[in-house]
């Protein structure tokens, strides 16, 4: 029986988390004595059609060659740039290309992601031949504010919710698409902020991939408790 196709994912890892006011990188944070970034990783090479990961960690990490992530075979380290979209293209660059005509990228502190909505996106994506994300319909009352969060606010109007999406990762492009768009979204001097973005402004197609709201992302502190929750949750089932 011919083999099912093999992926590589980009896990962009060089931030430091200033919302998480912790004393490290957030992604070496500790959940059940293993790090965010361990949980996360082995999470996605623990998938049957996951083959490597590579990890675009900061110029000057002083934790990574610490962990057990620096001895395993199936992870290649880049170096990360300043922005997310600057380590996603410096993964990208190392990519074979004929052997990995598609690639995923993944939020290094999202390690609650599920197997079963990595299947889901994949599965879709193939069938459907162009990428797409993994995301949960936008449930609350959404707001628009007249002024920046982190001043006195006032709202401004309230936002139709019946087509708005949170998105998540992992994010799947073919590979050779996505370098194109982020490479031109760069020179043009187009804000990035994920994968789909790129991809939006040069005028591909994007599916949303309906996904577990599990899948958080750890980005304040209190996101620890929950996600040492959908863990321990996660491992009993």
């Amino acid at each position: 029986m011919e083999q099912a196709q093999q992926f590589i994912v980009i896990v962009p890892a060089a931030g430091v988390g200033k919302r998480m006011q912790a004393n490290c990188p957030k992604q070496y944070l500790l959940i059940n004595n293993e790090s965010i970034l361990s949980h996360t990783v082995m999470r996605l090479l623990s998938h049957p059609r996951i083959a490597q990961v590579i990890l675009a960690l900061g110029e000057h990490d002083q934790y990574f060659n610490e962990s057990e992530l620096a001895r395993h075979k199936d992870i290649i380290r880049v170096k990360g740039g300043a922005e997310r979209v600057d380590s996603v293209l410096s993964g990208l660059q190392v990519v074979d290309r004929q052997k990995y005509p598609w690639v995923l990228v993944h939020d290094a502190a999202r390690p609650c992601v599920s197997h079963e909505d990595i299947d889901n996106l994949i599965n879709q994506c193939l069938s459907n031949h162009c990428g797409g994300i993994l995301a949960t319909p936008v449930r609350d009352t959404m707001k628009r504010g007249i002024a920046k969060a982190s001043e006195i606010n006032a709202i401004k109007n309230t936002v139709d919710r019946e087509q708005l999406w949170h998105a998540l990762t992992p994010q799947l492009y073919k590979t050779v698409e996505l370098t194109h768009a982020i490479e031109q979204a760069l020179v043009q001097g187009f804000l990035i902020t994920d994968e789909a973005s790129a991809m939006e402004h040069a005028n591909h197609k994007s599916l949303l991939v309906s996904a577990s709201s599990e899948n958080i992302k750890i980005t304040h502190p209190n996101d620890l408790a929950l996600a040492e929750f959908y863990l321990n949750k996660q491992a009993k089932s």
